[in-house]
């Protein structure tokens, strides 16, 4: 009898009956794949037949039905880490089922992760196959190739698939086998590294190629060579080899005849065909600034058309995308135009270039267009070259973006055990058009920055005007670059931190700047711009550049006019130096009004009995201001519950266990030993370490706190009477509201706990505790206590409402937060519940007085949450394809604006005139109201004479000729 081992297919391909066992963890993963780089099988086990009716046979058997397969088995550990990680290691594509691969139900995670490790292969000497990879028959190239061309054909079937996943959809053609010729930087980049690493003479050559390539790399290799040729070890010397000819390929002259091949079993029937067909002889004889527009339109008519070509037809146009874009690389190197309205008509093409890429959604390159053009006139104002500018730098963020969300979470997986995956971003932006188009953004920025004396002064970086001020501010102190994950990172208040994405959760730091700005009317956003921390955007490149200066004492400054300089603090101007001249405690800080606190209530309040008039007396801002919107806008606004300051104050009369003081008397008992602790003369930072240690064991005694019988019975019998069920069984939003928010100079947004959507009567009393405990936390501490006199005096009251499972939610800001325009509307809104104020990245508009509704930034979150009735929340997986926001939602968010600032005028207790910070969201259409506020600024850092000085006023209006040659 014929020796046959039995699987399952899903077993083969790295399913699996999953087993009941811990996960591996990412330091047993990285020392699996030290072993695999020297293992002479890498990841797999030995050769088998893979047989269509799910068996494995030995290579000198033959399956008992035609069509078997032979190709490596993967070793148990590899089949194992499948299982309880969901991580695939040496991935083969021959026998895998197409839905496994593309692995819907983990947002691809399976297909990100193998263009993930063939980019770890190309860099780091084929990684666990380094070894493997000679392992003979492991790896079929037929196979793999027929199975790819099988794969991408049944991708792009799914039109679901390519309308909301275009970039990804691409990148998988782009990255899978399937007889594809195609011609790519990346073996030049990989190469140039490897020769790097083992000869460091090699290194500016190495960062010549991997910046700005052009086709006098080739001669500069050839001059390496024939100066160290002899001198190189023997795999040196081939590698060397190797690269003048990738170089002499990727540089050699490309005929847009040779696209016609893709095309020769697409019918002539087909509309893109004809047009593909037209182009290649039109264009034929062109070069230049033709040849470039000519380029770019034809990658956009692709996109733009693909779904109206028979299923079977797309892959061989998105091949020719592919091709496409490599021969827009190749026009760049022979074409920089010289004129200002030449760099602007470039900026235009390569941004079209892009949206057919898939980095730009088709919906918002419709919203941008217009802007990104040359006006049709000779002359031009420094204004409009400003717009044109920053809506194409804003290109590069939203695609720099794009790959982010696609990417970014198999990108955190991948570099918990492997940190050379964080670089994998880097090598995409390098790879695709944003880089010529960021090179060519950079040029109209400088040329724009010179004129306007707003240029930037950051080290000794290039691509300057790729940093963008967002909060006005000055700080000194250590300039920390962080790459990678952030969830764990413990900030300083002393330092200043780079980020890709800061944590949501920000504690205070001295300045920040991130990659991903997330929106400007986040929690964190709304903190730094308050407390007049510097805040700034920069690009991918700018982060990466400045990572050498990691650890160096410097100064950062961002004016109101947005310049940002970093520079080392030795050289630092006396003038620079007195700005950090100690002022006295008293003169910072501000007392926390509690003369008319109302402690006496101790039941607990309708929302409709509430308003802005019991703000601070009653309950915090966020309850008074909701009660006061429930009566200005009854239908728009839930029924709530109100926990008002008495309660608490009532709660914590009780004694705490084992210190024989009462909660009370154990929290001014912490404050009045720091105050004679400052007394003393001991060092600030012991006397917080001592205040944080008091306050964390306070905190944890208040979760542990019971629940007085009177309370527990009233707050049962109110949610049967107003919220018209029995706790238990509605869902509800418990939400922090102190009386330390919303004062007249500080905001305290999001600094305390908002717990979503609780059910469970169990979870809703300890939430009622946790509420109660989380202003006493590390992060709520830090940010406030450099603004209070009476810390002691923050009494927190908690607003009840009931669940709404939005469609989308978000921030209005009744004022243009860039523009300081009073007459504009500034709104972030993410998919379902609180991404807005969190940081998500989110699709953020100005709404102009003349009725334009001009796109800031679209969304990039790659999921959000869902709201279910059984409480908690959901993870949802989202796309990009779409606004989130309709015309008429835009339209009735400025009619609901207007409304708001005129009622507001004129209601009694409301003792501001704005601008307002107003939390909204939609459910079927329908806007419902969560909170208002005002919103409020530094004006100290705004209105710095130093900060003025930094960016003088410039005639905005004055005329430029649109030939002025830049440099």
């Amino acid at each position: 009898m014929k020796l046959r081992v039995l699987v399952f297919v899903l077993g083969i391909c790295f399913w699996g009956i999953v087993a009941q066992a811990q996960p591996v963890s990412n330091l047993e993963i990285s020392k699996m794949i030290e072993s695999f780089k020297k293992d002479p099988k890498g990841p797999y086990q030995q050769i088998m037949w893979f047989c269509p009716d799910g068996s494995m046979v030995a290579p000198k058997m033959r399956c008992p039905e035609p069509g078997g397969v032979q190709r490596a088995k993967y070793k148990d550990a590899v089949v194992r880490l499948a299982q309880t990680n969901h991580v695939f290691l040496g991935q083969i594509l021959a026998t895998t089922p197409n839905e496994d691969f593309w692995d819907a139900s983990n947002q691809q995670s399976r297909l990100k992760q193998y263009l993930l490790e063939k980019y770890l292969q190309a860099t780091d000497n084929a990684w666990v196959l380094r070894r493997g990879q000679f392992y003979r028959g492991a790896i079929q190239a037929e196979d793999e190739n027929a199975w790819g061309i099988k794969f991408c054909n049944w991708l792009l079937a799914n039109e679901d698939a390519l309308k909301s996943q275009f970039y990804l959809v691409r990148e998988a053609v782009r990255g899978l086998p399937h007889m594809q010729e195609t011609k790519s930087l990346q073996n030049i980049r990989s190469l140039s590294l490897l020769i790097a690493d083992s000869d460091v003479e090699f290194m500016d050559a190495r960062i010549k190629i991997h910046g700005q390539p052009d086709q006098s790399d080739i001669e500069r290799v050839k001059a390496y060579k024939t100066k160290k040729y002899t001198k190189l070890e023997a795999d040196t010397k081939e590698q060397v080899d190797k690269l003048i000819r990738e170089l002499e390929v990727y540089y050699q002259p490309i005929h847009l005849k040779d696209l016609e091949r893709y095309l020769v079993k697409v019918p002539v029937s087909s509309k893109l065909k004809q047009s593909m067909l037209n182009f290649t002889k039109l264009q034929a004889n062109t070069k230049g600034e033709q040849r470039v527009k000519a380029v770019s339109d034809m990658l956009f008519e692709i996109r733009e058309n693909l779904l109206q070509e028979l299923p079977a037809n797309r892959l061989a146009f998105l091949d020719v995308s592919i091709q496409l874009e490599s021969i827009l690389f190749y026009e760049l190197t022979s074409w920089k135009p010289q004129s200002l309205k030449g760099v602007i008509n470039l900026n235009e093409m390569l941004a079209k270039a892009a949206t057919a890429c898939g980095y730009i959604e088709l919906w918002e390159w419709q919203q941008v267009k217009n802007d990104l053009q040359a006006p049709d006139v000779s002359d031009i104002s420094l204004e409009t070259i400003r717009k044109v500018h920053d809506c194409a730098r804003s290109i590069i963020e939203w695609g720099t973006g794009m790959n982010t969300a696609v990417f970014d979470e198999t990108i955190s997986t991948f570099g918990a055990f492997e940190p050379l995956t964080y670089h994998f971003t880097d090598d995409r932006i390098r790879s695709s058009v944003l880089l010529p188009l960021g090179a060519s953004v950079s040029r109209l920025g400088d040329f724009m920055n010179l004129i306007s004396m707003q240029s930037n002064e950051v080290m000794d970086i290039e691509n300057q005007s790729h940093f963008r001020g967002l909060n006005p501010g000055f700080a000194k102190g250590e300039l920390v670059v962080v790459e990678g994950n952030v969830d764990k990172i413990e900030v300083s208040k002393e330092k200043i931190y780079l980020f890709s994405k800061p944590p949501s959760d920000l504690k205070p730091v001295a300045g920040i700047a991130t990659v991903s700005e997330g929106n400007m009317v986040s929690h964190v956003q709304l903190l730094a711009r308050n407390l007049g921390i510097p805040n700034a955007v920069l690009s991918q490149q700018n982060l990466t550049d400045l990572k050498k200066y990691s650890g160096t004492s410097v100064f950062y400054v961002v004016s109101p006019k947005g310049k940002v300089i970093i520079k080392p603090e030795s050289r630092m101007t006396d003038e620079e130096k007195k700005l950090f001249v100690v002022k006295k405690r008293s003169e910072e800080k501000i007392r926390i009004p509690v003369e008319q606190i109302d402690l006496n209530q101790t039941q607990l309040v309708n929302l409709r009995k509430v308003n802005a008039a019991n703000s601070g007396k009653l309950c915090g801002p966020k309850a008074a201001n909701l009660g006061q919107l429930k009566q200005l806008f009854p239908d728009q606004v839930v029924e709530g519950l109100v926990v008002p300051f008495g309660i608490f104050r009532k709660h914590m009369d009780q004694a705490m266990p084992e210190v024989n003081l009462s909660y009370w008397q154990f929290l001014n008992q912490t404050f009045r030993v720091a105050t004679e602790k400052q007394k003393a003369g001991l060092p600030g930072i012991e006397v917080d370490e001592y205040v944080l240690g008091q306050l964390a064991t306070l905190s944890e005694a208040i979760k542990k706190m019971p629940l007085l019988p009177e309370f527990k019975e009233d707050i049962k019998q109110q949610f049967i009477s107003v919220l018209g069920k029995p706790m238990g069984k509605v869902p509800v939003f418990l939400r922090s509201d102190t009386n330390m928010e919303d004062l007249k100079s500080f905001t305290g947004a999001g600094l305390n706990l908002t717990l979503f959507n609780v059910l469970d009567t169990e979870k809703i009393v300890q939430g009622i505790k946790d509420v109660w405990a989380s202003p006493y936390s590390e992060r709520s501490y830090k940010w406030r206590q450099s603004y209070l006199l009476n810390p002691e005096n923050v009494f927190p009251s908690i607003l009840i409402i009931p669940s709404v499972d939005v469609d989308y939610s978000g921030v209005l800001i009744t004022k243009g937060v860039q523009s300081g325009n009073t007459d504009e509307l500034t709104i972030a809104f993410s998919r379902g519940a609180g991404g807005a104020v969190d940081g998500q990245v989110a699709q953020s508009h100005v709404l102009e007085a003349s009725g334009v509704n001009k796109l800031l930034s679209p969304a990039r979150e790659p999921s959000y949450n869902g709201l279910p009735s059984t409480g908690g929340t959901l993870k949802l997986s989202s796309t990009f394809e779409k606004s989130i926001l309709s015309m008429e939602n835009l339209q009735e968010i400025r009619v609901f604006a207007n409304k708001l600032q005129e009622k507001l005028k004129t209601t009694e207790g409301v003792h501001s005139n704005g601008p307002w910070d107003v939390e909204l969201g939609f459910k079927n259409n329908k806007l419902w109201l969560f909170q208002v506020r005002p919103f409020v600024e530094n004006k100290q850092a705004k209105a710095s004479a130093y900060l003025q000085s930094v960016s003088p006023e410039v005639k905005s209006v004055q005329s430029i000729s649109l030939t002025t040659i830049l440099k």
